[in-house]
């Protein structure tokens, strides 16, 4: 499969990053190098898995580039960052209007929900002269997925959690509710099922996708590993989703670190271990065979058997 448009990003200006240090501070502990276990078709037992840098000030919605490099958001900072093949770190974009995810849509505009308040849409970040407001919202939006047809889905994990989707040209419209904290959202490689991480659930949440984006069957697709339910409740720490070009569901866990494998059908697979939490992930590289973990104010990468899918740039 031919890989798709992605971001038209090559020629952006790169300026080399200014200032670090986590969300709130400098992580509690140093990030550490870690290594996978062998999980069949996935990883291979004994691979590493590098920190390349710390001290970022948020670590969020990862996104490959054309090139193989790698884009991510410092929510803190207001801004996107770089990270090439050779783990050189520079700042990509400025004054990002409180971007948290990214995502690229078939014209290869940059796209990301933006969460200052007063301010809080979904919206082209670039290329410059695009930018453009796809939707103004009442509510903060967390994550998001676009489809092949240009509508946006997104999660919106407050007071009333929801998943709302924006087709192309239209208005958002609620989706789903009644997930407990509604968070990372990806698409299946035929865009036939929604999935959505739930950071308070045992349960990775899918759904069948209609063709005019609106969603049905809502059912618990995958367990979280090691995640148990008490009378206090339950805190997973499901945060960022993403899938490979054989169909697996991989799932960033912040409360425990690593990312978490599951076959399409939701079983799991295995763990791919990080010393802090991770926050999100994205396949990118030449050949979408490097896995890029970020969270808690680190990221680091691990090299693949799996590729990630090649239709979309997420």
């Amino acid at each position: 499969m031919a890989l798709v448009v992605l971001c038209a990003l090559a020629v952006a200006p790169l300026d080399a990053q200014r200032g670090q240090g986590g969300r709130g501070g400098a992580p509690a502990a140093p990030a550490k190098d870690t290594v996978a276990p062998g999980i069949p078709g996935v990883v291979a037992v004994g691979t590493p898995v590098t920190v390349i840098k710390e001290g970022f000030q948020g670590t969020e919605g990862p996104i490959t580039m054309p090139d193989g490099s790698l884009l991510f958001t410092e929510p803190a900072a207001n801004r996107i960052s770089r990270i090439d093949r050779d783990n050189n770190v520079t700042m990509f974009l400025e004054n990002t209007n409180g971007s948290n995810a990214l995502a690229c849509d078939a014209k290869g505009r940059l796209i990301s929900v933006q969460t200052t308040a007063g301010q809080m849409r979904v919206g082209v970040l670039y290329p410059k002269g695009s930018e453009a407001t796809l939707a103004a919202l009442d509510v903060r939006p967390n994550d998001l997925v676009v489809d092949k047809k240009g509508g946006v889905y997104f999660t919106s994990p407050g007071a009333t959690p929801q998943v709302f989707y924006v087709p192309a040209g239209g208005a958002a419209m609620k989706v789903a509710e009644g997930i407990t904290n509604p968070n990372g959202i990806q698409l299946s490689r035929d865009e036939k099922t929604l999935y959505v991480n739930d950071t308070r659930g045992e349960y990775m949440i899918a759904f069948d996708v209609h063709p005019d984006g609106t969603l049905r069957n809502q059912r618990n697709f995958a367990r979280y590993e090691g995640v148990t339910k008490a009378d206090t409740g339950v805190t997973s720490g499901a945060d960022g989703l993403a899938v490979d070009n054989d169909g697996r569901v991989y799932a960033a866990i912040n409360s425990t670190g690593g990312v978490q494998v599951f076959s399409p059908e939701g079983k799991y697979l295995g763990t791919i271990p990080t010393s802090l939490g991770a926050q999100n992930i994205a396949f990118a590289g030449p050949d979408k065979k490097t896995l890029y973990i970020v969270g808690r104010g680190a990221a680091s990468k691990v090299q693949m058997l799996s590729q990630g899918f090649l239709g979309r740039a997420k």
